[in-house]
Order: C-alpha cells, then sequence, then structure tokens
C-alpha cells in the first residue's frame, strides 16, 4: 500500500467540521477561578505604587498579585521579559497586576478597582529613532540579562541584537559597479489574528503538581520556560494543548501562562483560568516586527548583481525575547534566493514601546522579500530587461553559494520559475474589466530555511495494539497545517497498514515524547523523520519476530498491507496482529513482548557561522525556494486593486499529501494578500488604534483569486521520503508580486505595505 503522495483525508476533519473538537476555552473544571488582567494605559512609565485594598475588599475576590513578587525573568532566547510588568511598564496594555475571582465579572471589577501610579517616560515609537545615542532606554538593565551566544545585544542602546554578515567585500565593489541602485522600504507592525484566541488554565496540586492546559503551539517550550520562571521542576510540571485555533506564530511562546500559575499555587487545588479578548488578542498577543529596510544594490549592464548592502531594523517592541531570532534569520537570507558574490548586511532588532514582536509566519522573510523582489524589478527595468530575465541570471542553482558561503546542492528555483511564467502567462495581456480598470502582472522568488537551533530535536514513539492497528505519539501540534495526517501518512507507508488503523496523539508533555517547538516550517521535516525512524524501529522488530515464526531469513520479508511477507514466496506471512504483543510458541512460551517503537532526530551536520561575518558553510539545515506569479486590476477612480490570479510553485522535495499541501499554498497566498493590500496594526504614540476586526482589515471570501498550484520535487536528501517543509515559504513571495503586478498595471512603486486603495490613488493622482 502506499500512502505518501496520496490526499488522504484530514485525520482531525469530523471532529472539526461537527464542532467537537475540544479547545482549551472548551474545558470545564469544577470549581473554576478566573483571572483578570490590570493593564498599563501610558506606553513608557515608571510604577510609583499600586493599591490594591479596594480591589481585595471585593467579595469573590480570591488572590491578587503584582509583578514585583516575580521578578524572575524568562526568555527563549534573550531573557528580558516578566509575566507583569516589574518596576515600569513598557507598552500600553502590559499587565502590571491581576486578580483572580470566582467570576470573570468580579475578576474584572476587581481589577478596576486597583489604582496604579505612574511616572510617566518619554516613549520609543520609532526603531530608527530609537537606536540613536540620545534615544530613552527601554531596558536599561539589558547588560544584566541572559542570551544565547549567537545574539549579540548592545548594552547601553536599544538595540537587543546585532547580526552581521560579511560576504565579499561590497563596499569596494560599489566603487566600481557600472550601476548602483539604492532604494528604501517600510513594513508596519500586523497581527496574527487566530480565530482562537490565547486561552490557559492552571491547576495545582497539593503535591506540588501543576498542569498548565494552553492553546500553544510549542507544549515542550512551555513547559521548560514556566519551569525555569517558577522554579517548578520539570517532572512535576505538565502542558496540555488538546486542540489550536490558529496559531501562526503568535502561540509559540508564552504569553498568559505565568500570570494564572501564581494563583493556581494559591488557590489550594481549583483550576485558574484566564482567556484574552479579542482587543487582548490584538494589544498582548504577539505581533509582527515593523521593518525599515534599506537595499543598495551594485549591478553590471549584462544584469548581473555583483554587490548588495542591506540594512534592516527592526522594531522589536517592548520585549524581543523572541524577535532577536527574526533578525538574525533575516541577515543569513539577506541576499535572498540569489547567487551574489558580495553581501554585506546588518540586521538590527530594536527595542520599541509597542507590543511585542514576535515569530509571524515567514519569520522575518516576507518582510525582506517585499524589499528585495521589488528593488530587483527595478533593477531590470534600468537596465532594459524583464523581472523574468534578471531572476534567470542570478537565481540560485545548484553549485551556487549563499549570501553565508554555503554551497547550495538542491534548489529547484529555475524549475518553478519557469512553470509560474507559464501558468500566469507572463508575457499575455488581458483586457480589463471596465474603461476605467487597467491590469498587470508581477512575479516574484522567495526562499527560506528552518530557523532553528542545532539541537532542535523531535521524537515519536509508535505501539502496535492486538488488532493491527496503532497509536502514534508525538508532539508536533497540528494548528491547521495538517500535520496530524502528514505524521499518519507517514507511519502508515513505513508499516505498510491503512492510515485509519493509526490514532495519533499529540500535545502532552506528560504522555507524548519530546518536540522541541511547532515553528520554523519543520514539522514535517524534523517530526516527520522522527515518525519514520520510530515505524523503522518497530518494523524491524517485526521482521526480527517474522523471521523466527516462518523461517526465513530477515532480508527477504517485507511489511504488505498489514502483514510480514515474504518477498519470494508471497503465500508466506504473519499478521502484525499476531505479532503486535510478541511472539508466542507451541509450547507456551514467549519471547520480546509489546512492540514499540521510538524514533527521534535532529537534523544532521548543523553548524554556528563565524561570529564576525556570519560566514558558515551549513548554518541552516536547508533551504526551501518557490515562484509566485500574480495578476491585478485596479480601478483608476478608486485605487481599489483585485487580486484576480495567482500562479505558485515550491520546491517541495516530496509531496506527501497534495490537497494539504494545496491547502497550505492557498492560505499563505490570502493571508499574504492580506498583509500586501490591508492589514496594518495602526499604532500612535505606543496605542492600537484598531484593536478589532472592525477597524483591522483581513481578506474575506470576496477577495479569492483564481489559483493555479504547483510543485517541483527535488527529494531532500535527509528528510522522511524526501519531503521539506513549505508552510511558511509559501506566504514570502505573496506581498511583492502583488507590488510588482501593481507597478505593471499603474506605474507607480509602492515600497510601504499595506498598499490600501488610498496610498495607490494617492501616488497615481502624484504622479
Amino acid at each position: 500500500m502506499k500512502f505518501v503522495g496520496k490526499s488522504v483525508k484530514r485525520v482531525d476533519g469530523v471532529k472539526k467540521v461537527t464542532g467537537t473538537l475540544k479547545y482549551v476555552d472548551d474545558i470545564k473544571l469544577s470549581r473554576m477561578l478566573y483571572a483578570a488582567v490590570k493593564r498599563s494605559p501610558h506606553a513608557h512609565a515608571n510604577i510609583i505604587s499600586i493599591n490594591v485594598e479596594k480591589a481585595r475588599a471585593l467579595k469573590g475576590v480570591k488572590e491578587i498579585i503584582t509583578g514585583d513578587q516575580f521578578e524572575r525573568r524568562g526568555g527563549l532566547y534573550l531573557e528580558d521579559k516578566n509575566f507583569l510588568a516589574v518596576g515600569k511598564a513598557r507598552y500600553r496594555g502590559e499587565g502590571v497586576a491581576a486578580v483572580c475571582a470566582e467570576t470573570e465579572e468580579i475578576a474584572q471589577n476587581a481589577v478596576d478597582l486597583i489604582e496604579v501610579e505612574y511616572e510617566v517616560l518619554p516613549a520609543v515609537t520609532n526603531a530608527k529613532e530609537g537606536m540613536k545615542p540620545e534615544a530613552p532606554l527601554v531596558h536599561p538593565d539589558l547588560g544584566d540579562y541572559h542570551w544565547a551566544p549567537v545574539f549579540f545585544p548592545k548594552p547601553g542602546t536599544n538595540i537587543s541584537n546585532h547580526y552581521k554578515l560579511r560576504k565579499g567585500d561590497a563596499p569596494e565593489i560599489f566603487k566600481e559597479a557600472e550601476f548602483v541602485v539604492e532604494n528604501n522600504f517600510y513594513v508596519p507592525h500586523v497581527q496574527h489574528v487566530p480565530i482562537e484566541t490565547h486561552t490557559a488554565i492552571a491547576q495545582m496540586d497539593a503535591d506540588g503538581y501543576l498542569t498548565v492546559w494552553a492553546s500553544c503551539q510549542s507544549p515542550y517550550a512551555v513547559r521548560q520556560a514556566l519551569s525555569a520562571a517558577f522554579d517548578i521542576p520539570l517532572n512535576k510540571l505538565r502542558v496540555l494543548s488538546p486542540a489550536v485555533g490558529g496559531g501562526f506564530g503568535s502561540k509559540a511562546g508564552t504569553t498568559l501562562e505565568g500570570i494564572i500559575i501564581p494563583f493556581a499555587m494559591h488557590a489550594k487545588g481549583r483550576p485558574v483560568k484566564l482567556t484574552y479578548s479579542r482587543q487582548d488578542e490584538f494589544e498582548n498577543a504577539y505581533v509582527r516586527q515593523g521593518l525599515h529596510a534599506a537595499i543598495k544594490t551594485a549591478v553590471n549592464k549584462e544584469g548581473k548583481i555583483l554587490a548588495v548592502q542591506n540594512e534592516f531594523i527592526w522594531d522589536g517592541g517592548a520585549y524581543t525575547e523572541y524577535g532577536v531570532n527574526i533578525a538574525k534569520a533575516a541577515g543569513y537570507a539577506s541576499a535572498g534566493p540569489y547567487d551574489i558574490d558580495n553581501v554585506w548586511t546588518d540586521s538590527y532588532c530594536v527595542y520599541t514601546n509597542h507590543p511585542v514582536g514576535g515569530p509571524y509566519r515567514g519569520f522575518g522573510m516576507s518582510e525582506i522579500h517585499f524589499g528585495i523582489e521589488q528593488n530587483l524589478d527595478i533593477i531590470a527595468e534600468k537596465l532594459g530587461i524583464t523581472p523574468v530575465e534578471i531572476r534567470k541570471i542570478n537565481g540560485m542553482k545548484p553549485g551556487g553559494t549563499t549570501g553565508t558561503g554555503e554551497v547550495v546542492t538542491v534548489s529547484g528555483l529555475m524549475e518553478c520559475l519557469d512553470q509560474v511564467v507559464e501558468d500566469i502567462k507572463f508575457y499575455e495581456r488581458s483586457e480589463p474589466s471596465s474603461p476605467t480598470k487597467v491590469r498587470g502582472k508581477g512575479i516574484a522568488c522567495g526562499w527560506k530555511a528552518p530557523s532553528m537551533p542545532n539541537n532542535a530535536a523531535s521524537s515519536a514513539i509508535i505501539k502496535l495494539n492486538e488488532d493491527g492497528t496503532a497509536h502514534l505519539l508525538v508532539s508536533a501540534q497540528d494548528i491547521g497545517q495538517g500535520s496530524d495526517t502528514v505524521m499518519t501518512q507517514i507511519a502508515a507507508e513505513v508499516l505498510s497498514i491503512s492510515p485509519e488503523k493509526i490514532t495519533i496523539k499529540t500535545g502532552d508533555t506528560d504522555h507524548t515524547p519530546y518536540e522541541w517547538q511547532t515553528v520554523a516550517s519543520r514539522i514535517t521535516y524534523s517530526a516527520g523523520r522522527a515518525v519514520y525512524e520510530a515505524c523503522h524501529d518497530a518494523m524491524d522488530q517485526l521482521l526480527d519476530l517474522s523471521q523466527i515464526k516462518l523461517g526465513i531469513f530477515k532480508r527477504d520479508l517485507e511489511l504488505r498491507d498489514g502483514y510480514v511477507v515474504s518477498k519470494i514466496y508471497p503465500d508466506k506471512k504473519v499478521s502484525i496482529s499476531e505479532l503486535a504483543l510478541g511472539l508466542n510458541f507451541e509450547d507456551g512460551s514467549a519471547i520480546h513482548g509489546p512492540i514499540i517503537g521510538r524514533g527521534s532526530f535532529i537534523p544532521p551536520n548543523i553548524r554556528n557561522a563565524d561570529k564576525k561575518t556570519g560566514l558558515g558553510d551549513h548554518p541552516v539545515v536547508f533551504w526551501t525556494y518557490g515562484v509566485q506569479g500574480v495578476e491585478v486590476e485596479v480601478d483608476l477612480e478608486t485605487g481599489q486593486t483585485k487580486v484576480l490570479k495567482v500562479a505558485s510553485c515550491f520546491d517541495v522535495g516530496r509531496v506527501v499529501n497534495p490537497q494539504l499541501l494545496e491547502g497550505q499554498i492557498e492560505g499563505a497566498i490570502v493571508q499574504g494578500l492580506g498583509t500586501a493590500l490591508f492589514e496594518e496594526l495602526m499604532l500612535k504614540e505606543g496605542k492600537v488604534l484598531n484593536p478589532s476586526f472592525v477597524d483591522y482589515k483581513i481578506p474575506t471570501a470576496d477577495d479569492m483569486p483564481e489559483m493555479i498550484i504547483k510543485f517541483v520535487e527535488n527529494p531532500e536528501e535527509t528528510g522522511p521520503f524526501g519531503a521539506r517543509g513549505v508552510a511558511e515559504p509559501a506566504m514570502v513571495p505573496s506581498a511583492p508580486a502583488i507590488a510588482n503586478a501593481i507597478y505593471d498595471a499603474t506605474g507607480i512603486r509602492l515600497n510601504t505595505m499595506p498598499m490600501t486603495a488610498e496610498k495607490v490613488l494617492a501616488a497615481m493622482q502624484a504622479k
């Protein structure tokens, strides 16, 4: 039986469409208590005093906490964040105190009674301004913080990471180049807006055993962070994530879990729950960081890029414990999917008094490509060549080198480019729907590597049941991308049993094995490989027992349709069910016992890059390449842009589930369309002005374009069946392709997102 490469139905599909899948907010525990948070009205302010007496006197209030009771900082990459503000508030909406009460209403009423005296401080509301020596310091104690050695904060400034890449000698090339082009771009903050807002429940037993239910992408990462923050041994801390209603990166770290744990410690076994409102989700969950990008390019008259010099300034917000890694990832990917000999990049993550920046689908790649791919079209026009030609000349091919100096062995970029040019009919013009409208086409390439440390491990366990069915245990979280189904398919393929006979269990740190994080588009690759190894371990045990049972050498046996079968004499076979609990003999004795397969995986040979230059021969495990082409129609009277058609092609290594993969690409296209045309978290003096779906616009069914989706398969050597991840890379080219299409239609170049009707109309009128 073959299952990899087929559109197997989602294993969670029935529960999701019938509404029976249980999310954290659906969990009802007896004697539940509820938490609410007092938040700062100021973007930057010292906390002079907090008076909780009136709130404490309110009937039904059980406990009140403030940040100074829990001063230990946490963070995955840079330990800079407290769960409640300590000493000062660093963004508008930051929690300064919290209440635990019998009902949500009582908790909120108590919050309103808390009195806080502030000393308002000058706020940093622009990352470029925040880099200046005279800027107010958001974190004066940065030098006392702990961080991973691959990041480079600058104590005494607002720079939480300065990543440098120095390949070749770009400054010297610029002196002699035939053409030098300089362009600037800006990408604003956006929100993830998952349908399910953040929710968590915490309960501590009498013996000090803490259980946390959280809508999180990475239960093991949350467990580690909470263990460190509250000094709880890992064997006394359980994190469960039963289901996640969308994440896109916003649920990758800890958010509200640390607020309710102190309450759980005092609640004598009663569970405590906190659920974010939609406004909370906009203001207090991760946002995508803003970006100021300056790109300087040297090119010869044939269109070959000789050198590029980038400056990326990231608005990381009030805490950048996750954002420092985005600056790093953007730095080593800053050449884009192009073979360029001289690449100099400075990528800065900067503290501001804005909401906390964190991981968002694309992890910096969508933001930098908005500039990289428009810059390429600008150069092509100056040289009188087509956007396709300049990408053919410079695009990454096997044997080329990345910005870090890594030699590329696998790249399907040119194949993807040819496919998209054909599918979008790039060189053909189509008639607009009315005389007041114009049409244009644009193209953009993109790439992304999994941004993860060298020891980002995955593991899996497969248990065979007496009837030949199986339970698969992993901690990779299905946040909508379909990983539960893909893991099941991989297991089914190795063991040659139907996916319907495998039940997958995820997201319980007590009962499912270790997974670093569900981020970085790494799950199909890393967790999938762990499942592959676990099932091969089980298969090996089955073959050992079958060799004894059938009297046939192991090398001459294979798994087929629920049986271990002789390759030479197919009628000689034994069912998996007969061997699931070991091998029994006629005299009543038995050997082995239950079949349990174990698999683990760490991406091989990833090595740190040089700290001074950023150069390295293998700093990432692989690159995923792809291309998107777009056709748009622009209304000359209103500036309204309609995306009519999108053609997409990515090199995915191996297609595991075509339907799920198409769904991934479709979602990425629409999400990219939203950030390109509609989405912006509007901030004024640190205040979010549009914290609701009334004012923050996302795409609807009416905005769906026609989508043509194709794949290229150049196998990834270490991936399961050759697969590599594409969930995030698929969004990377969307916005720049739309920007290039708008230029093709109207002749106006927009260097800021979103490219709203107002901006398009104003630019056309100015032209």
